[in-house]
């Protein structure tokens, strides 16, 4: 496989709205990320993946797009985004835009023109159909709960949304919406961002009156015209998100010929504590037998066929120590060792704001505290089929995306020192003990195990190149050996708040030399392995 400069980076998701805010209004800013590269350089990460900063009236936190050419007037403005990307070089940091081009803002001026008339020019850049028996077309249900369909009175049609209404899907059979893409991407791309993350891009080659919405027919022509007309040739990073990806799909999308995608975010680990066949709030607990067996496919499978990322959290997703590890007693310990066990294996990693400190689930007082549209709306949805109030808000304190978008605790200030204002949304209450501030005056803390994870990824290739093999072990411990050439290197994590013998077979006779452990004096002898609780070992023989 050719090498690429992404192999070896590690990448950091700032969530903008939540990350630093410099100007007093509770919503954080672009000048709020420029203030906080020096920690970010310190971290030791070489991407920022920026969640969108387009203007948007933020009907879904500014995925929901109106002008893909300004910035959010809450973010600040473009000279602001020039400048970020300018500081962002000079520490060597490249800057990876969220690219939301499955659907736009319902106050796109596309969107706005689309709905005066049947005879507008922007009519087929959204999919329109007639009502059918005086209702919707057909079945097709919104991520966002209710319908993906929505009656405009004005045309007497519906229009597609597969997630808010006011989300208008794209029509990407359009060759004129594809050139607008094109060009619009070309635009970022001159300005020297680093690549794209690209929302929910499974989706893009929908036939909704088949009722298909992900890998659809024409969705991977679509990717390899993309690529040929926007970054294709410019060596950047590129990632797409696919819930619904299997091996062969992530082999097409990141064929090491270059003619699609970096990479993809695939989730089938993601999906390993919810009820099978069910939805994500149905929870059930994580087997490690189940997590083993799918990151290890996906491990071997994928194996010079493509390229892996590597994550835990996102905005979307709740924070990995409160769901994984323990984020009591344990919470240190855990934080490591999951942090660990990922940035092991072969693959980018991407980091998610806080994850680096060992930032928790929140469980806020009342569904009037949480922001995020998808949790309020299944809320209202499962109170009016007869779900217990008390059951759906077990589901949101475990799922519930606005875990993730908690403010960036700092320091011990009041408000977490994210903002000198109200913040748009809770900080969570533990912010006085867990902040950055506090982990950079402690050399044993979370954030400096992952800078070490960083450094040994950036300085060490059989930890970015080397196969992976998983060992035999105790069921409760996950251990695997990487590869490359005569570079050995073994991870061996306790995944629980129990002391056990690690039983680690495959290591018999080997001298194995710790290059990073999360307890002092963890064993170098797989005969007498006794892992404490949460414990992970980093060898290399």
């Amino acid at each position: 496989m050719k090498q690429n400069w992404w192999h070896r980076s590690v990448v950091y998701q700032i969530y903008p709205r939540s990350f630093y805010d410099t100007n007093g209004d509770g919503i954080g800013d672009l000048r709020g990320i420029i203030k906080k590269l020096d920690y970010l350089s310190l971290l030791g990460i070489d991407v920022i993946w920026l969640s969108p900063v387009y203007k948007s009236p933020n009907d879904d936190n500014g995925y929901d797009i109106s002008d893909y050419r300004d910035i959010m007037d809450e973010f600040g403005t473009m000279q602001d985004m020039d400048e970020l990307l300018a500081e962002a070089g000079r520490k060597g940091i490249r800057i990876l835009m969220d690219l939301v081009v499955n659907h736009t803002s319902d106050e796109h001026a596309w969107f706005v023109e689309a709905r005066q008339s049947k005879n507008s020019r922007y009519r087929d850049y959204y999919i329109w159909r007639d009502p059918v028996d005086g209702g919707e077309p057909n079945d097709l249900r919104s991520t966002f709960s209710g319908s993906a369909w929505q009656f405009d009175p004005q045309t007497g049609q519906y229009y597609l949304h597969l997630f808010s209404r006011k989300q208008p899907d794209l029509n990407w059979e359009n060759p004129n919406v594809r050139r607008e893409i094109w060009e619009m991407m070309n635009f970022w791309i001159d300005k020297g961002i680093g690549g794209f993350r690209m929302d929910v891009v499974e989706l893009l080659g929908k036939d909704p009156d088949k009722k298909i919405k992900e890998n659809g027919p024409k969705l991977h022509e679509y990717l390899k015209e993309m690529n040929r007309r926007t970054f294709g040739g410019k060596d950047l990073l590129t990632v797409g998100e696919c819930w619904c990806a299997g091996i062969p799909e992530a082999a097409e999308y990141s064929n090491p010929d270059g003619s699609e995608l970096s990479m993809i975010f695939q989730f089938e680990h993601i999906g390993l504590d919810q009820q099978p066949g069910k939805e994500k709030w149905d929870l059930k607990p994580l087997e490690l037998d189940d997590l083993k067996r799918v990151m290890t496919k996906w491990q071997t499978e994928l194996e010079g066929k493509g390229w892996n990322s590597l994550f835990w959290n996102n905005h979307d997703l709740p924070r990995i120590v409160s769901r994984f590890g323990d984020d009591g007693r344990y919470r240190t310990e855990s934080a490591k060792m999951l942090a660990t066990l990922l940035h092991g294996m072969k693959g980018t990693p991407y980091i998610y704001q806080g994850e680096e400190i060992g930032m928790t689930n929140i469980r806020m007082g009342s569904i009037k505290d949480y922001r995020d549209i998808e949790t309020l709306n299944m809320y209202r949805e499962r109170l009016g089929q007869g779900y217990d109030p008390k059951e759906i808000m077990r589901s949101i304190y475990a799922k519930g995306r606005d875990n993730a978008r908690t403010p960036m605790q700092w320091d011990d200030t009041e408000y977490a020192g994210f903002t000198t204002g109200t913040p748009w949304i809770a900080v969570n209450p533990n912010y006085q003990t867990i902040n950055a501030a506090r982990a950079l005056e402690d050399p044993d803390s979370i954030f400096f195990h992952y800078q070490k994870l960083i450094r040994l990824r950036k300085e060490n290739d059989c930890m970015v190149y080397g196969s992976y093999r998983l060992l035999e072990s105790d069921p409760d411990v996950y251990a695997y050996t990487r590869t490359y050439g005569d570079s050995h290197l073994a991870v061996i994590c306790n995944f629980y708040g129990r002391t056990v013998d690690a039983a680690v077979k495959g290591l018999e006779g080997e001298t194995l030399r710790i290059l990073l452990s999360n307890y002092e004096q963890s064993p170098a002898d797989t005969a007498h392995m006794t892992l404490r609780p949460y414990e992970a070992v980093l060898y290399e023989y």
